[in-house]
């Protein structure tokens, strides 16, 4: 489900390009995950400590606790990260990343690059050649090894990596994958003029009278067939409203609906309701029903859904993509229109066989044949639950919570020395306790002050390392933030003013006053206080050695430093909230000497602004005592903060979804590469937008996006995003909370940790060099 209440904050941007993510969540706002890569088999010439196991003895199993799976293990049509997880496992990377998430060019031979004091040679199936050429496009040559077989001892050649983009370039391919999204040259022809029927007949609309595509039957049929969906997905949603407690049975559908987020005439029927959610969604069928639904997915509501999701023809498309070129039995030229620096993050797709997932008697690369009938994806769903590739395991089952693997001897850097592994479902409650006793090998606990004091317990020690655990430590690639919106806190009508950010300077300047006192109690040690909008693990992420770095929102309204080395955090809090004095008489509020409190607020700002912050309803995130003291400080000075902590968090997805939160406390899931254009830019913003919450609508901010976008040189792209970053940090709508850790963890009992791939990173995980892990 994932609907505009069930929903998290995350950006999806990029790819996963990870292999063995056991990706832990926090007590924080869940982030989803686009897993339209795969990045795992990247060699590494030196083995040293991390986690996996297994010795050569064939009865030993290596068992990893996981999450739960829901069957889908396709690189093409994986979805969560446990899912993913087992993609990538049985898969190979067409390139592959190192251990700061930077793409490996060179893998035949290999590339050495330092990582911590220590060179890493990177290896993996193909060579990359990114030309820039005269006319604006990108040439991409990749060479491949000659050498690399499928776990069923067939070659995998040029005619697979074809095959495997023509799958995520389909018109009709619903997975995560962006690929088809790439400006490849011709990739629009391709795509142009075939798709789901239902998409042409609502593009048509109910009193089309043209019945070159479909007959007039078809389309009556088809209407009515919507109309009863819509009926259905709006009493849905009714009955989540009345069961949530935020409706009555007695109410009409339009006032129930208006709680959703939607004006309606009050005797509109749920028809009509339906209707006026479609046209506001520009008739976008599919992303109302994934964004607003109560629960159930279009296949769920269409009667003879199958029928009208099936594929047609209304014009012309091209017969291949002209970008996407054959050059030898081992090569390929993939070529863009426009250089793109996120491009090459998508090529780096997963390799699956066209001779199992597709048809080898319908491919034909001269003739236009690709392995499948174009908008027929049957054939390649079906294999979905039992995934084929050339990665270091062969999927064998998945049965009773168990996903079950052997090693391949055709892996092209060695058969496995762990010849069987599980990956095994669990509560995650159970993780810890499961690899202490011997149920779990390895897995991720969800780390908190309590399961990190119990892991040191464990130990003889009482360290994270030790005889019983061995914690390895990452960065999560994500951060929090607490958001403030520039179109709900704002002076007058212009929301970039210099009073405007005043305004909101004043908030965030007392926000991040008291950030390191309640994250260090919160976390520990598993997090830290960030500076700049963006997560630490990231190559553009602001340096404290940089020129230029500052704490974030330590200036006072003239731009004097607000805080001295040698203050404690009672002379901090002090001096932080006569900054934020100084910030709102900027703004215009009138200031009381005598009370020494603000009695009136100019012209469209407010006395009183609401943060909400999803904390169960009980205070429990890592924000929270922010808030509570930035809450307090405020109240000496006259302005209110009222703290809205719903226990049903939908509540903030639904307020940020309508553009109505004035402030919130949230998380940010990131991508391997920094491309900020989804979160800020000013095109991803109007009332109800699902990505821009801030609604900065910065001119400068948007040509800077735009132009780290279309360079591969990453030191102008780090510098362009520090301008970038500048500009959010003036315009106050993010504080940058902490970047908190994840954990995996092992039984160093069992497992060889001489064997674990070392210096393991956010984007260099577990899994990396399984092949020589080794149990005891």
């Amino acid at each position: 489900m994932k609907n505009r209440f069930k929903k998290g904050l995350a950006l999806l941007i990029g790819a996963a390009l990870t292999i063995g993510s056991l990706t832990a969540c926090g007590k924080e706002p869940a982030a989803s995950v686009d897993s339209s890569s795969t990045e795992a088999s990247v060699f590494v010439e030196k083995t040293d400590a991390e986690p996996v196991v297994e010795t050569n003895e064939e009865e030993k199993v290596l068992v990893v606790g996981y999450d739960y799976f829901s069957s889908k293990f396709s690189p093409f049509f994986a979805t969560s990260a446990y899912d993913q997880d087992v993609a990538d496992i049985i898969s190979v990377p067409l390139l592959g990343i190192d251990r700061e998430g930077n793409i490996v060019l060179k893998g035949i031979e290999g590339e050495v690059r330092p990582y911590n004091g220590t060179d890493y040679t990177y290896k993996g199936i193909a060579d990359c050649t990114v030309t820039e050429n005269a006319d604006g496009t990108v040439d991409y040559d990749i060479k491949l090894r000659d050498d690399v077989k499928f776990s069923d001892g067939e070659n995998l050649t040029a005619d697979d990596v074809i095959f495997s983009m023509y799958v995520m370039a389909d018109p009709m391919y619903d997975g995560a994958a962006s690929f088809g999204s790439l400006p490849i040259k011709g990739m629009a022809d391709y795509k142009n003029g075939m798709g789901a029927m239902y998409k042409f007949l609502i593009e048509a609309g109910r009193d089309n009278k043209d019945f070159t595509n479909w007959e007039e039957a078809d389309q009556t049929a088809f209407w009515a067939d919507l109309d009863t969906a819509g009926d259905a997905f709006v009493q849905e949603i009714i009955d989540y409203c009345v069961a949530a407690g935020y409706n009555t049975a007695d109410d009409s559908p339009a006032t129930t609906i208006a709680t959703w987020g939607f004006t309606a005439p009050e005797d509109a029927t749920k028809t009509d309701i339906f209707n006026i959610m479609l046209e506001e969604y520009g008739y976008d069928l599919d992303e109302l029903i994934s964004t607003e639904s109560a629960g159930s997915e279009l296949a769920d509501l269409l009667p003879n859904f199958d029928k009208w999701a099936s594929a047609i023809s209304v014009g012309e498309s091209a017969a291949n993509i002209e970008g996407i070129v054959k050059t030898g039995d081992y090569s390929l030229k993939v070529t863009t229109d426009t250089l793109d620096a996120t491009a090459i993050y998508q090529l780096n797709l997963a390799v699956a066989p066209l001779h199992y997932y597709g048809d080898k008697a319908q491919y034909d690369y001269d003739n236009n044949k690709f392995g499948f009938t174009k908008g027929d994806l049957t054939p390649i769903k079906e294999k979905t639950t039992k995934p084929l590739g050339a990665g270091p395991y062969k999927f064998v089952s998945y049965e009773n919570g168990v996903v079950s693997f052997e090693a391949n001897e055709n892996y092209y850097k060695g058969e496995p020395k762990i010849k069987h592994m599980d990956f095994k479902e669990t509560p995650a409650t159970d993780k810890l306790t499961g690899v202490v006793s011997g149920t779990f090998d390895i897995t991720d606990p969800t780390m908190n002050l309590e399961v990190l004091k119990n892991i040191k317990s464990y130990n003889s020690n009482g360290e994270i390392i030790g005889d019983k655990l061995y914690t390895s430590l990452v960065d999560n690639l994500g951060y929090g933030y607490i958001g403030l919106s520039a179109n709900n806190m704002k002076v007058g009508d212009v929301k970039d003013s210099e009073e405007s950010k005043a305004l909101r300077k004043a908030f965030a300047t007392l926000l991040a006053c008291y950030r390191d006192t309640v994250i260090n109690s919160y976390y520990g040690e598993m997090a830290t206080v960030i500076q700049y909008p963006i997560s630490n693990t990231s190559w553009a992420a602001p340096k404290p050695a940089d020129e230029g770095y500052r704490l974030a929102y330590s200036v006072d309204a003239d731009g004097k430093d607000i805080y001295t080395s040698d203050m404690n955090d009672e002379q901090k809090a002090d001096a932080a909230l006569q900054a934020a004095v100084s910030f709102l008489k900027k703004a215009g509020y009138t200031w009381d000497d005598a009370s020494g409190k603000f009695t009136a607020a100019p012209a469209g700002a407010e006395m009183t602004y609401e943060v909400i912050i999803p904390a169960d309803g009980v205070g429990d995130h890592p924000a929270y005592g922010i808030l509570t003291a930035t809450k307090e400080a405020l109240a000496t000075v006259g302005i209110t903060l009222e703290i809205n902590d719903p226990a049903d968090s939908n509540i903030l997805w639904d307020a940020l979804d309508a553009d109505t939160a004035d402030m919130w406390a949230a998380a940010w899931g990131a991508s391997v590469d920094p491309d900020m254009y989804q979160v800020y830019h000013s095109s991803n913003y109007n009332a109800g937008s699902k990505s821009n919450h801030y609604s900065i609508t910065s001119d400068k901010l948007d040509e800077l996006i735009l132009a780290a976008r279309k360079s591969v040189d990453q030191s102008y792209r780090k510098a362009t995003y520090k301008q970038c970053l500048e500009e959010i940090l003036d315009w106050a709508v993010e504080v940058p909370t902490y970047q908190r850790q994840n954990a995996i963890l092992f039984s160093p009992e069992r497992v060889n940790m001489d064997t674990v791939t070392p210096d393991i990173t956010t984007f260099w995980k577990w899994m990396n060099d399984i092949e020589l892990l080794e149990m005891k």
